[in-house]
């Protein structure tokens, strides 16, 4: 199935809060929810009616997926992995998100979107315990090592970077981080208030409970 191609902007204007898809652009002047904070197209000045408890599940499972970059099966294989373990399914569900191999790269700083993440995996430019790992969805475990394949390290893009490594301080309390190396150790699990979105995975849970 083909990846959701949608402007990354206006997936933000449809949530009506930023996704912070698109890296430093997200943080200056030039985002779009702050030259026009409302939704896109020709209507998306008015006022909405509220959303049916439905609706509401469904707009919730639709920001997950637009803030991970993920499709519909993919999300649902997820869900379908921690459904039946102990805890809050929902936070459960957040916690894998935020294990995926992308969206580790992304918080450790050496991608400015999880997209970019994406295409790092993708390419074979970042390792798990020395080894290259080229699967964007591959879940990080705790005690793991990420960091650039080794064959990769002198590659410009992480020369320009390396400055900002450096200046880098809000990594989550799960990663330790070590900007000598370049690499990041998984020293525990991912928390609800680290994730940096207002989300009530829960609701999804109740959607995929219909």
């Amino acid at each position: 199935m083909a990846r959701d191609t949608q402007a990354k902007c206006r997936k933000c204007r449809k949530a009506g809060e930023k996704l912070f898809l698109k890296g430093d652009r997200c943080n200056g002047t030039k985002c779009a929810m702050i030259k026009r904070a409302y939704g896109p197209g020709m209507h998306g000045k008015k006022i909405k009616r509220g959303l049916s408890e439905y609706g509401m599940q469904l707009m919730t499972k639709q920001k997950i997926k637009r803030i991970y970059g993920i499709l519909e099966k993919q999300f649902r294989n997820h869900f379908e992995e921690v459904k039946g373990k102990k805890g809050i399914t929902g936070d459960l569900l957040l916690a894998r998100l935020e294990m995926r191999l992308d969206n580790v790269v992304y918080r450790m700083g050496l991608a400015s979107s999880r997209a970019l993440a994406r295409q790092l995996v993708n390419h074979g430019l970042i390792s798990v315990n020395g080894k290259k790992v080229s699967i964007p969805s591959y879940e990080v475990k705790t005690g793991q090592t990420i960091g650039i394949n080794n064959a990769k390290q002198e590659r410009n893009y992480f020369k320009n970077i390396e400055q900002l490594l450096k200046n880098k301080k809000d990594f989550p309390s799960w990663i330790f981080f070590d900007g000598a190396k370049k690499e990041g150790k998984i020293i525990g699990n991912p928390q609800r208030n680290e994730i940096g979105t207002n989300i009530d995975a829960q609701v999804v849970v109740e959607y995929y409970s219909r």
